[in-house]
């Protein structure tokens, strides 16, 4: 193919994609040409899967450019995809985000690179959070404000792909949000792997609660601020007290609960019990009434009996979540839970099954609840919006991109809101 600068394609979590948009900053600045870029997921076997699958493919589709692969996947499993035929460099998580790793994969220098550059990322301390002023729509801009998970779920290859936890200093956070509300963004998110560690390891130890109040109180231009997901059992007094006293942190978290049953939740090695979740939900709640969930659970973990899976599935009701995200268990080479007495594939399958259908008949009734209400809905594009508690909103009269709308709910689809 002719000199053309490189394509890129992400797989997995928002910060894959953030970071993605950092490389391809470095890729430009270096003068890369010629070269498709892949950043992996590894969060299921699932994933790792349809990496492999898309790197076949973009070889297909790109015979004279250069295959790079990153991201989680290749930092887990480096030798796997360094033998794919397809692959020419594979790149490790923290070495994409550095600089000297895409000078050396300009032509003139790719001659000279080593083929695998991964390190262990258990040594990296440091984020890459300065690199870009957050990346999404003309709407929506995401900020990384942490990285990686000092916990070790049992279940979980995160860490070994992300290292430990590392966090972005508020005055870095609060500059570029400060920078991304000049630029006319009306909603920015807080994204990393595990946010509610952040502050952990900088001086004086802060907690994301006080980020959250630094940011509401230092921006002030800036509309609304949107956590991307955290853990509830290490929710601080000043997170609580923003949830009930800061209107601009929209009424929406998602929730790493992965499970409703104490004795799973132990196989995990999670630091919960089903008791602090429906707590703090309540909680949370209390303060904050218009206040919406989404959360993460697993089914068919190891060892789960049909009435374990059965307190996973009451949570849904119990702890009144709206927004699902359902990952059937699939074991990962490599972490304890692998190890563990397995459940039958078709058992797993059902359960998952049976979380979904839970999952959209509580997003039905979230959305028939909001018939007949007026909401401010941050408009994605001309037809479709969100609320402040993320339910898409689909509009029959064209409206501003960018801009935050008054509209009211005049019905639903079971999935999605309508409005004049």
């Amino acid at each position: 193919m002719d000199r053309a600068a490189p394509k890129f394609t992400t797989l997995g979590c928002r910060l894959n994609a953030y970071e993605t948009e950092a490389m391809k900053d470095l890729a430009a600045a270096h003068g890369v040409e010629d070269a498709v870029v892949v950043n992996t997921c590894a969060v299921t076997q699932e994933a790792v899967r349809k990496a492999r699958q898309e790197i076949r493919r973009l070889r297909r589709e790109n015979p004279g450019a250069r295959v790079i692969v990153t991201g989680c996947a290749a930092q887990t499993d480096p030798d796997g995809f360094a033998a794919m035929d397809e692959v020419d460099h594979v790149i490790g998580n923290a070495e994409k985000m550095r600089p000297e790793t895409w000078k050396g994969l300009t032509p003139d220098l790719v001659g000279q690179t080593e083929p695998v550059q991964v390190d262990d990322i258990m040594s990296v301390t440091e984020t890459a959070g300065h690199l870009i002023d957050g990346f999404g729509t003309r709407s929506r801009a995401y900020v990384q404000i942490q990285n990686g998970c000092d916990h070790r779920c049992t279940f979980c290859i995160i860490p070994y792909g992300r290292g430990n936890s590392r966090s972005v200093p508020a005055g870095v956070v609060v500059d570029q949000i400060r920078r991304l509300a000049a630029r006319g963004y009306n909603e920015v998110v807080l994204t990393g792997v595990d946010l509610t560690s952040w502050g952990q390891d900088l001086p004086g130890k802060p907690r994301l609660g006080d980020l959250v109040m630094r940011v509401l109180k230092l921006v002030p231009e800036l509309p609304r601020l949107r956590i991307s997901s955290i853990d509830s059992i290490e929710a601080d007094d000043n997170l609580m007290r923003a949830i009930a006293e800061e209107e601009r942190l929209m009424p929406h978290l998602h929730l790493s609960l992965q499970a409703g049953d104490d004795l799973i939740l132990k196989r995990m090695k999670r630091r919960h019990l089903r008791d602090d979740a429906i707590r703090f939900c309540a909680e949370a709640r209390r303060l904050r009434p218009e206040m919406t969930f989404g959360a993460d659970i697993i089914a068919g973990f190891p060892t789960e009996t049909e009435a374990m899976f059965e307190n996973s599935l009451r949570l849904v009701e119990e702890c009144d979540l709206t927004w699902l995200h359902v990952f059937p268990y699939s074991p990962r080479p490599g972490t304890p839970a692998a190890r563990m007495p397995q459940v039958d594939g078709r058992a797993v399958k059902d359960r998952a099954a049976r979380l979904r259908a839970a999952g959209a008949a509580a997003v039905a009734r979230h959305l028939a609840a909001q018939v007949g209400r007026e909401h401010a809905v941050l408009m994605e594009n001309p037809q479709m919006g969100r609320t402040a508690q993320f339910a898409e909103v689909t509009f029959t009269q064209p409206q501003p991109e960018g801009q935050i709308v008054a509209a009211r709910i005049s019905g639903h689809d079971g999935k999605r809101l309508a409005a004049g």
